[in-house]
């Protein structure tokens, strides 16, 4: 009877913690998206502002949930939904039938045009004179496509502030961009104008997974509730019209002036714009410490398991022993050496954890360690395989085991051989985290990338970024020359 009860409380209490698990999860609503393309999604300081995020913050609030949301690449905000890792995609995505196919569209929210951007002073006058141009457009997009389909192939960029930069710079000759994004760029730069004829016309909707058609009635109820009490349209007007009207007016003045000062007051101007104004280099800061926290574990991670992979192999190629494990490791060198890391990265954030919620962090210090390790390995099994086969036999012939031999005397000796370039693996994979922005970890990179899609500046962003990986490779390279320095004393 006691026995009974027990269960039965157990029953209970499991079955409570359960249903408050589920209750819990129910209440999060992630949206994945790209905050560079205003007014639609763009930061404001650590908040991801616009009118994609405003809508999806309504809906969720009118039906009890709690937004969470994700900046991450274009290209892969559609992927994210699929493989479970967010609720909605919203992002400005046009639908298309391409897109049908992979994922469920809600009623579109708002009608869009691809319009062409060119420099004021472009030979450009129409459409009709794109074929032979150089021509930039964001990767992924159905810009991208259309001139694809329609001109040429063009030239892609990560993000719409990357493709106008591009423009600004001579880099192409035109820009194909949605229209609303369009004017928010050349609020900020008057250098440049749109062609009276658009390029095609669009709508825009958001993406839901189609093993969630719940999510989808309850997106197209509210958005129709919305739509007939008019807090819709208020949401695309309040957006629209501010970045129409209020904001050009500033960064004319702003532009203005930096026109009119000197080289050195433009310079520190544009410092300012880009790293003190809104406290802007937090994301730098912010993005450092992802960085060096991913590189480092990544580095612990790929050492551990280098160290295993050499040892296993190393002992295969002298005794013969571990044959099933020597291929094992023989395949996992292949495919991890054969493959690109944004890619490995990539699999195992949509694939292998595609239907588990893991944290970002774990997922890059795991694709990063795996791929490291491929390389330590090869690195130490070098380095044990230089010591001449004479230490390892006298180490037998005192009576060592083989164990003993590698750890005292084989291993102490190859590590010293190969640290310069275990030391070089660490720098190669501090530069290698700058994909994590793929599957949204605002790591450096990241934090260069959302600068410059605020102030449309590549230069002072990018070069900062270049100028930190570069500091943080000098104290390391100064660092590794002193232990080798202290290495050879000890001779």
């Amino acid at each position: 009877m006691i026995l009974k009860n027990r269960c039965f409380w157990m029953s209970l209490l499991f079955g409570l913690f359960l249903t408050s698990f589920v209750a819990f999860g129910a209440e999060k609503l992630t949206m994945v998206t790209e905050a560079t393309f205003p007014p639609y999604e763009y930061r404001d300081g650590e908040k991801i502002l616009g009118i994609d995020p405003e809508i999806v913050r309504m809906v969720a609030q009118r039906n009890g949930l709690e937004l969470v949301i994700m900046d991450m690449n274009f290209d892969s905000v559609i992927a994210a939904v699929q493989t479970g890792k967010a609720d909605v995609a919203a992002s400005g995505i046009t639908v298309t039938e391409e897109r049908k196919r992979m994922v469920n569209f809600t009623t579109p929210y708002v009608s869009a045009r691809q319009v062409i951007i060119v420099p004021e002073d472009s030979p450009i006058k129409e459409v009709g004179q794109l074929k032979g141009r150089r021509i930039g457009a964001q990767h992924g997009t159905t810009g991208a496509q259309y001139v694809t389909d329609h001109i040429q192939e063009p030239e892609r960029f990560a993000n719409a502030a990357l493709a106008v930069s591009a423009l600004l710079a001579k880099k192409v000759d035109c820009v194909v961009l949605d229209d609303a994004p369009s004017k928010v760029f050349l609020t900020k730069h008057p250098t440049l104008k749109i062609l009276p004829e658009p390029l095609t016309s669009e709508d825009y909707a958001f993406a839901i997974s189609k093993s969630r058609p719940e999510l989808l009635a309850m997106f197209n109820k509210t958005l129709a509730e919305m739509s007939a009490d008019g807090s819709l349209q208020a949401i695309l007007d309040k957006h629209l019209t501010k970045n129409e009207g209020g904001d050009a007016a500033e960064m004319l003045t702003v532009s203005a002036v930096a026109k009119e000062a000197g080289g050195w007051e433009k310079l520190k101007q544009e410092f300012h714009i880009n790293f003190v104004q809104d406290d802007r280099y937090m994301y730098l800061v912010n993005g450092f410490g992802i960085t060096l926290l991913v590189a480092f574990d990544a580095v612990v991670l790929g050492i551990l398991i280098g160290f295993i992979v050499a040892v296993i192999r190393s002992t295969a190629d002298q005794t013969g022993r571990f044959k099933v494990l020597n291929m094992l490791c023989k395949v996992y060198l292949t495919v991890i050496r054969g493959t690109p890391v944004v890619v490995q990265l990539l699999i195992i954030y949509f694939v292998i954890f595609g239907s588990v919620d893991v944290s970002k962090l774990v997922v890059a210090i795991l694709a990063f360690g795996l791929n490291s390790g491929a390389y330590v390995a090869e690195i130490i099994r070098s380095g044990i395989m230089s010591i001449d086969r004479g230490q390892l036999e006298a180490g037998r012939s005192l009576g060592l085991s083989y164990p003993k031999t590698m750890l005292l005397i084989i291993l102490p000796q190859a590590l010293k051989n190969v640290l310069p370039a275990l030391g070089n693996e660490f720098i190669v994979l501090l530069k290698e985290t700058s994909v994590c922005g793929f599957i949204a970890l605002s790591d450096l990179t990241k934090g260069g990338d959302i600068i410059r899609s605020q102030t449309y500046n590549a230069f002072f962003p990018l070069i900062m970024v270049a100028a930190i990986y570069l500091a943080v490779v000098m104290l390391f390279s100064r660092f590794l020359a002193m232990i080798e320095e202290r290495l050879k004393k000890n001779e």
